[in-house]
């Protein structure tokens, strides 16, 4: 249990990513005066997707993510889908070039974005939308 517990904090992390990601998406659908939903973007959807984004590539670079995708493969030609599995782990090789960047940028954007949905939800500031 313990020697495979990153994996486990892995598939934990990509759950969020897919709850951030609809929470993002939700944030794009604004109330209508017909009491439909229509599509709109404000300065607090951009900071939602620039929060996500900034976790994933963080997630996307982890090492436990390549060591998933590309661990015990001594042959990617002779395994299934081995096609597809290197080009996955080449692109997580390349993110993972930055996986640092990735780390801080994105440990602050949390911190951002938390500021600012707290500083709209208590009204001290008002969301600006765009469109």
């Amino acid at each position: 249990l313990f020697q495979n517990i990153h994996r486990y904090f892995l598939y934990l992390a990509l759950a969020f990513l897919i709850i951030l990601a609809i929470d993002t998406f939700h944030a794009c659908l604004w109330p209508s005066d017909n009491g439909s939903l229509t599509f709109g973007v404000s300065l607090g959807t951009l900071v939602l997707a620039a929060n996500t984004t900034l976790l994933s590539l963080y997630t996307f670079s982890c090492h436990s993510l390549r060591h998933l995708i590309g661990g015990n493969v001594d042959c990617f030609s002779c395994v299934a889908l081995g096609q597809a599995r290197y080009k996955l782990w080449k692109g997580a090789s390349f993110l993972n070039q930055k996986h640092m960047v990735w780390a801080w940028t994105s440990l602050f954007m949390v911190g951002f974005a938390d500021l600012y949905v707290w500083m709209v939800a208590s009204e001290r500031i008002k969301d600006l939308r765009i469109f």
